[in-house]
């Protein structure tokens, strides 16, 4: 122990020397500089490997923006989706230990787990889920607004969640599927997915800073917060708990100990003479497994060609090097994991900017120089990108029909919306206004045109009319003309998610419920409105049960157990109520009082 620990240690206070004695990268620092100005971030950090040794590793900008905190190259960072190739290696060593095989269905380890249909449930296999091939699109706004600590709920959303294509006929990127390969790690091991991680990867690496929870990131010293740039301005974001699910995206860690991640890859799967992962495995998870883009090189990079995916790892040839490498992005937070293992060769790359360039660029500039390429000018890119955001912010408005209004009063939009692929939320009226109300975030819903609302987030600042974007919900209406649903392009390769309306009840004092009671006429039948359990009014048709009645609204009552059924009653002269509209899916008919 005490020897690995001295290695390790080593392998950290060389790293400065390496960086101040390679000649390769005598001006990086100045690209860097200058790439943390034009991007606008509020800092990253840099690391380059060599085998299992650190030949550059440096910090730039500030890891905490407002008080001015610089990073380094031991700054901790949340690395997003770069996660998802530590959670396919569990599963890789449980096959070398013979408790799995890759081409068992997910289903036989988690018998709760199902698919959307018979032929996802019969074919798909655990090698599926490992390079995004089962046919399932991304669904994220399941897990990003919807979340919950419980993998095991979270999974079952899959069985509601539409594919977009058949098994293995397309490559699609979708984080529920690394969600079921840590969650089979759990039923194998007994051991939860974060103590998984921990025992088989981050002790014998030693990467004694990493962890795997925000709870963790905050307490830790010499943490980054995440960035974001709105109007020319570095805002604070708040750390996202990606809770559940975690096995596609929750580690946090520095440079310097993800070079450890990198090394160990690069050496065929050893670390410091120990086998941590098998030949066989590295060798399978770094190799072509599902064709991620099928077109060739363009004209403006020629050497830039091929995209594949291995086993949470994006394989691609860059400038005739085969590059293996794995982005991550979260709230705040973006990064790139790549290593070249021909060339032994490895970069990482943190920053704290949401969304952020700076990671694949960065990584190009250290690799030109590392294996003494010709260098391309990648800062320029930066600029170009932002004379085509300009020309997608200005045609956001195109499509909207100006002078149109709902067609209802905004109280007739409230209450709850449920799918349940997804989760539930409300729509509640404050202030003239309608609002949104998700776990973890309020939404305001600005008027676009007709029956559609455009969701704009609210902060501490207030209404954040940058988050627009194109997202929209439409509401729908049955036969009657009242609100049922609401649908939103939230997966763009299937048709909108469709979210049922479940009507609120609201509270109704007994004085109140006793002016509806009596007995009322309908073509020559006897109706009768009551009141039982103290404070619930029921309504009886001769030769068909009792009906509880759900009070929705003044004088409104919706049927409990039945879907489009209502009634009204309704108020005569003398202010008592002479009569009840009833309105069911095949009509509406007024009885009178008897």
């Amino acid at each position: 122990m005490k020897h690995t620990l001295l290695i390790a240690l080593c392998f950290l206070l060389c790293a400065p020397l390496f960086a101040q004695k390679d000649k390769r990268f005598k001006d990086l620092d100045k690209e860097y500089e200058e790439l943390l100005e034009v991007s606008q971030a509020a800092g990253f950090a840099v690391a380059i490997v060599e085998g299992d040794q650190i030949i550059y590793a440096k910090g730039f900008g500030f890891r905490d923006y407002e008080n001015k905190k610089p990073v380094d190259a031991n700054t901790l960072f949340a690395i997003g989706s770069s996660t998802k190739a530590f959670t396919s290696a569990i599963l890789g060593q449980l096959r070398d230990d013979e408790k799995l095989s890759f081409d068992d269905s997910p289903i036989e380890h988690m018998p709760f787990f199902s698919f959307y249909n018979d032929e996802m449930n019969n074919s798909i296999i655990i090698q599926d889920l490992m390079c995004h091939r089962t046919g399932l699109p991304r669904h994220d706004f399941s897990w990003y607004m919807f979340p919950t600590n419980n993998r095991d709920s979270l999974l079952m959303r899959v069985k509601y969640q539409e594919p977009f294509t058949g098994v293995r006929q397309q490559w699609y990127y979708n984080n529920f599927m690394f969600l079921a390969q840590g969650v089979i790690a759990e039923k194998i091991t007994g051991k939860s997915w974060e103590d998984n991680v921990r025992e088989r990867f981050f002790k014998p690496l030693g990467m004694e800073r990493s962890n795997c929870t925000i709870q963790e990131m905050k307490d830790a010293s010499n943490a980054s917060y995440g960035y974001s740039v709105k109007e020319d301005k570095i805002v604070k974001e708040d750390y996202y708990d990606i809770a559940a699910m975690a096995p596609a995206g929750s580690i946090n860690s520095s440079v310097n100990d993800m070079t450890k991640w990198a090394a160990l890859w690069i050496k065929g799967g050893k670390f410091n003479g120990e086998e941590i992962l098998s030949p066989t495995y590295t060798k399978e998870a770094m190799g072509s497994h599902m064709v991620v883009n099928q077109s060739g090189p363009g004209a403006d990079r020629p050497d830039l060609h091929f995209g594949n995916y291995g086993y949470g790892w994006f394989l691609s040839s860059y400038k005739g090097h085969y590059r293996v490498e794995h982005g991550g992005n979260i709230d705040g937070f973006s990064a790139n994991v790549a290593f070249y293992p021909s060339d032994s060769v490895g970069v990482i790359v943190l920053a704290n900017q949401n969304g952020s360039p700076i990671p694949s660029i960065a990584r190009n500039l250290a690799i030109d120089r590392a294996l003494g390429l010709e260098q391309t000018d990648w800062i320029a890119d930066i600029r170009s990108e932002e004379g085509e955001e300009e020309q997608e912010e200005a045609s956001a408005e195109k499509g909207n029909v100006k002078g149109t209004k709902p067609s209802h009063i905004l109280m007739d939009y409230t209450g709850s919306y449920f799918n349940p692929g997804y989760g539930k939320f409300s729509i509640k009226l404050e202030n003239d206004s309608l609002f949104a109300d998700l776990a973890l975030m309020r939404l305001y819903l600005k008027h676009y045109h007709y029956d559609v609302f455009q969701p704009m987030e609210v902060t501490e600042q207030g209404v954040d009319t940058t988050d627009g974007g194109f997202l929209m919900f439409n509401f729908g209406m049955d036969n009657n003309g009242d609100i049922t649903h609401l649908t939103a392009k939230i997966e763009p390769t299937v048709d909108p998610i469709q979210f049922d309306r479940e009507v609120q009840a609201i509270e109704v004092e007994t004085s109140t419920l006793e002016a509806y009671v009596g007995e009322f006429e309908l073509a020559g039948m006897t109706i009768k409105s009551y009141i039982k359990d103290e404070n619930t009014l029921y309504l009886f048709v001769p030769g068909q049960p009792e009906y509880e009645l759900v009070p929705t609204g003044p004088n409104k009552f919706n049927f409990k157990i039945l879907e489009g059924f209502k009634v009204e009653f309704l108020e005569g002269e003398e202010g008592k109520f002479d009569s009840v509209k009833v309105i069911q899916p095949n009509g509406t008919f007024v009885a009178k009082r008897k």
